[in-house]
């Protein structure tokens, strides 16, 4: 890939809340429109402060959404962990909701939403829930009842989307309208 700053012409980028914005449970809401195109990586996902259970993932990670440019109609949500020592992933297969007719996530902002309870997360889009995960059922899941923080990216290339192509059009952006973040009541 072409990085900026190393000889070449793109560059991922990303913000972070992390120690400004650390939160246990609530709801999470952003309305965003994504970037689009092969190689195109966005994610809106969230990272402890601390890694009490390991490095990465082992933590503990929770994607509000991610999607591929290239698929730019169906967005994911996963959560990642330590179980045992060992990483672990829910859904196994990727768990997402895919938007009908013409609709992407590009052409027009759309709402990302995460409901984060005790015993649960939730995972909606445009108020519309696609996945629950049930966080009370394993000491493995305590990494779910700790602090997190938010992190806003556009990823360019990776195993995962592949690499852009000479069709990619650039710049990219992930426009945000807002992040609103209420505490559990």
């Amino acid at each position: 890939p072409n990085i900026v700053g190393v000889g070449r012409e793109y560059s991922s980028g990303r913000l972070r809340t992390k120690h400004r914005g650390d939160r246990k449970y609530g709801r999470f809401v952003i309305r965003a429109k994504m970037p689009t195109g092969q190689g195109m990586w966005p994610a809106i996902w969230m990272l402890p402060p601390e890694e009490k259970y390991g490095g990465w993932a082992l933590s503990g990670e929770i994607d509000i959404m991610e999607m591929l440019g290239h698929e730019d109609s169906r967005i994911y949500g996963t959560v990642h962990w330590s179980s045992n020592g060992n990483g672990a992933q829910y859904p196994l297969g990727g768990a997402g909701k895919k938007l009908t007719d013409d609709e992407t996530y590009h052409n027009r902002y759309h709402v990302f939403s995460l409901l984060w309870s005790e015993t649960q997360l939730e995972w909606l889009v445009d108020d519309q829930s696609f996945l629950k995960f049930d966080i009370t059922n394993a000491a493995d899941l305590a990494a779910f009842r700790k602090k997190f923080f938010l992190i806003f990216n556009v990823a360019v290339g990776g195993n995962w989307p592949g690499y852009p192509t000479a069709a990619t059009q650039f710049p990219q952006f992930m426009m945000v309208d807002y992040v609103r973040v209420f505490a559990k009541d």
